[in-house]
């Protein structure tokens, strides 16, 4: 399983601005400059961080992005969940899944609920302070 380029992209964006955090706001242009990643593709992710509370936006001469919340406060999975959308490993658990006739009886289901689970807990207990201090908790 491989993440696209939207859950990437947005920790190297969440990364740059938690180390700006106490800076003021940073302008779309040194964002992508100083992470050196196409600044469309920033503006959206930032736009889907926006939407879901975590960078805001200052207008004005001085404006730009900065974190919405500390860096404690936000997870790898919140910047997943913003980007990528939930995550889950098989069609058949997916939140927008239609039901299957086997759900009840699958001897697979099981599997891809502690999966999905395990790693959605390993995501939300990674906070963007921990990738900032590099504190990766051991497993």
């Amino acid at each position: 399983m491989k993440l696209s380029t939207k859950g990437k992209y947005a920790l190297y964006t969440m990364v740059y601005l938690g180390q700006k955090a106490g800076d003021g706001p940073q302008s779309l242009k040194g964002i992508t400059q100083n992470i050196l990643l196409p600044e469309n593709y920033i503006e959206q992710l930032l736009g889907s961080l926006r939407r879901a509370g975590l960078v805001k936006t200052v207008r004005g001469a001085q404006g730009g992005y900065e974190l919405a919340k500390s860096a404690e406060e936000i997870t790898v999975g919140d910047i997943f969940d913003a980007t990528e959308g939930k995550l889950s490993l098989s069609d058949c658990i997916a939140d927008d899944a239609v039901p299957c006739p086997k759900s009840s009886s699958c001897p697979t289901r099981g599997v891809w609920e502690y999966l999905t689970a395990s790693i959605n807990k390993l995501f939300n207990s990674i906070s963007l302070k921990d990738m900032l201090e590099n504190n990766m908790k051991e497993i």
